[in-house]
């Protein structure tokens, strides 16, 4: 895997041997999916950090899942296109400059009534690879769930690269069907 050398920081959790763990990648994950925020990366991390002592590392992206939930990532029901649009924009509102035209208003009922997920997650990477982010949606544990993250879009290829490495199936927010 190549680093870009914009972020020495990815390397900080390599094991002695210089080869990737799990948990480094995790870190890197962390760091993906908190665009400019390695504060937050590090707050998470230490939680999943304390997540695997407690639980176990057999699966760390269901931990991960955990400790971003409504901060850096979501996992919601994909019959709720409400909460969907509302995890979504939990998700953009840690930027100021990124705003979502949903091309209706998202509080109307009748918005509901006539999108589906697939439609808001095709609306949403629109909008915000505009801005330069990218919307993912990764496989959750359940079928009838929506889950994903946004990423810089300058980091699709690394992200593309980790989800292989970690075993996430993972695909661009235009391809939910």
């Amino acid at each position: 895997m190549s680093y870009d050398d914009d972020y020495p920081e990815e390397r900080e959790y390599d094991d002695e041997e210089g080869e990737d763990t799990v948990e480094s990648q995790v870190w890197q994950l962390l760091l993906l999916i908190n665009p400019g925020d390695e504060e937050n990366a590090l707050r998470q991390f230490t939680v999943y950090r304390a997540e695997i002592e407690d639980q176990g590392d057999e699966d760390p992206i269901r931990i991960v899942a955990q400790v971003t939930d409504w901060q850096s990532s979501f996992e919601v029901d994909a019959d709720d296109t409400r909460t969907l649009v509302d995890a979504i924009m939990e998700l953009v509102s840690r930027w100021s400059d990124v705003t979502i035209d949903w091309d209706g208003d998202p509080s109307d009922d009748e918005f509901h009534e006539d999108i589906d997920g697939p439609e808001i997650f095709s609306r949403a990477f629109d909008q915000l690879n505009q801005y330069g982010y990218t919307l993912w949606a990764r496989e959750a544990e359940e079928d009838d769930v929506y889950a994903g993250w946004i990423t810089s879009s300058r980091d699709d290829e690394h992200m593309r690269q980790l989800a292989a490495t970690l075993g996430i199936n993972l695909r661009l927010g235009s391809q939910v069907t």
